[in-house]
Parts: structure tokens; sequence; C-alpha cells
């Protein structure tokens, strides 16, 4: 932190960035970019690997890059569909009215209701369990379809907070297919030399997903909602269906790490 501190400082003094809310965030979303560029830069250009660990190494970087647009996301329930809830969706029940910010807790309670009949449904298919990069396709489709439900009530007036409910809920289920079984994959693909190291870049994921997804919630009031949902669902759609079209090459890659 201090490190990245120092870097902006510099910045400002050269007058590449101004210390601003923005332009710190801005540079610290070049930052995130510019680690993640030289960390794979670093494994493919120099580093020194059997041809197998290369392959389950490409395997990592795909992985990599479907996180980023699953985490853009999903990562967005804090800003853009907050600003959903408070603007365009029903806040009262029953003659109660209720905060905006209560629709944050529907992940947790997901989270709570669907992680016990995932475990049980992974123990149940025994080997029928589906492999990690076909689970990493679900939870980019789930995830797209948490925003794809808002599409056709997101241009008039407040909504039901149903399609919220059913927003959150679709995500759960996309977090419970991706996000267990990222840091589990890196520990199989990742050369034992490097396996700390490729573990603290899965977590580079979320962040890059996070600065992304910051700039999908900038545009909030620039395009209308409709639009806004369509594409942020769409882009992560295409990305969930790229990884089944190329299920079996992106296998082939892991060489039976899965």
């Amino acid at each position: 932190m201090l490190a990245a501190a120092a870097i902006i400082l510099v910045f400002d003094r050269m007058g590449i960035v101004r210390i601003t809310p923005g332009g710190v965030a801005s540079a610290g979303g070049v930052m995130l970019i510019a680690i993640t560029v030289a960390f794979f830069g670093w494994i493919f250009a120099f580093g020194k690997w059997s041809a197998l660990e290369r392959r389950r190494l490409l395997a990592v970087l795909i992985l990599f890059m479907a996180a980023c647009a699953f985490w853009a996301n999903y990562e967005q329930a804090g800003s853009t569909l907050n600003l959903f809830a408070k603007r365009n969706t029903s806040l009262t029940f029953l003659g109660f009215t209720y905060p905006a910010s209560w629709f944050q807790s529907l992940n947790s309670l997901f989270i709570m209701l669907l992680a016990p009949f995932f475990a049980w449904l992974w123990i149940k298919l025994g080997s029928k369990d589906p492999s990690s990069p076909a689970k990493f396709a679900g939870g980019l489709i789930f995830v797209a379809l948490g925003f794809l439900v808002l599409v056709p009530v997101s241009g008039g007036g407040r909504v039901s907070p149903i399609w919220l409910i059913m927003c959150y809920f679709f995500q759960t289920i996309g977090e419970l297919l991706l996000s267990p079984v990222g840091l589990s994959a890196m520990t199989k693909l990742a050369p034992p030399r490097i396996a700390s190291l490729t573990m603290g870049a899965w977590f580079l994921a979320d962040s890059v997903g996070n600065y992304i997804g910051g700039l999908w919630a900038s545009v909030y009031e620039t395009f209308p909602l409709p639009m806004l949902f369509g594409l942020v669902g769409l882009v992560s759609l295409a990305v969930g269906a790229l990884m089944l079209i190329f299920l079996r090459p992106i296998k082939n890659l892991m060489s039976g790490a899965d």
C-alpha cells in the first residue's frame, strides 16, 4: 500500500495523474492492469517451464480472464444494483418502508441457503462432477442472467423487489459455481515453485474485475438502463459461451489436473 501511494504521489508530481478520487482510482486501475500484464508476461516470456507446466499455466491465464469477467459483473452489487434498488425499486412492503441497502444482504442469505445444496450436489455427482472450466462457464452464464432479468423492467418507474431478488439469486448461484473452484484450480495447475504466487494472482482477478465493474457503474446515468444491463449481461454471457465452446481444449490444457 505504501509503495502504491508513493508511486501515485510521484505521478502527481510529474503531472501524469492528479490526487483526486477519480485520479487515484484511475491510477490504481492502471496499476492493477500493469501488475497483471507483468505477472503473466514474466511467466510466459521468462519462466523456464516444462511443456506440461506451460500448458497448465495457459489454462491458468484463461481461467483468470474468465474470473475477471465474472467479478466485473458480480461486484456491481454495491454500485449499479444498489442505485437500481434505491431509484428504481419499490421499497415498501405492507406499509413498511425499508432502506435500499437491505438488498445487499440477499447474497449472504442465498449463500447460506444454497451452499449446503451445492456441496451435496458435487458429492452426489461423483465422477460426473462437472470440470472446473464447465463450472466457470456456468458461473458466467448465471451472473449474466442476473442482469438480463432486469432488462425488461428497467425502462420505466419503480418495479417490484422480486426482480432484484431474482437477480441476486442468479448471481449467488454463479458465485457458488465459480468462486470456490477458482483457488482450488490454481493450486492444482500452478507449478509447485510458484504455487503461492499464483494463488495470490488469483485474488488479483477479483481486483481487476472490481475495477472493470467500476467503469461499468460510472456510466449508470449515461446509458438507458435496459441497454446498460443488457450490455453487461451479454458480455458475461458471451464469455461463458466461449468457455463452453472451447471446453475440451481448455480441459486438454489442464492435462488431468482438474
